[in-house]
């Protein structure tokens, strides 16, 4: 799988993320970077715990990561899920962070998938 297999697997826009960062390599570097990231993990357990203040910020990390590397899916999702939060843990909170779920986890295999084709 390519780089720009990888986005359009994501529902990413790789012209414009190329169009900001200066090479594949530098792009790749941070695709494969969002792997070890843990604001995913803060948010759900945040969620558990009902500490929706840490949600919050776990949610927003997200959204800034996705729009920095242009993952537009994962984007509109966590977006939605960040405004849901903003002010604290309500109704719709629930339903959002579930839709947040399978976009995250759909972006993650995309990207492992990347990865282990790189060793190949």
């Amino acid at each position: 799988m390519t780089l720009q297999e990888l986005y359009t697997e994501i529902g990413g826009d790789y012209n414009e993320v190329r169009g900001r960062l200066p090479s594949d390599k530098f792009i790749q570097k941070f695709v494969l970077k969002f792997l070890d990231d843990k604001s995913y993990d803060l948010l759900i357990s945040s969620l558990e715990q009902g500490n929706s203040e840490e949600a919050f910020r776990a949610a927003h990390t997200i959204k800034g990561m996705c729009q920095n590397l242009g993952f537009n899916t994962l984007l509109a999702s966590s977006a939605e899920l960040t405004e849901a939060l903003r002010s604290g843990l309500t109704p719709e909170a629930g339903p959002l962070c579930e839709r947040g779920k399978g976009d995250y986890g759909r972006t993650v295999t995309a990207i492992r998938s990347f990865q282990e084709g790189m060793s190949t």
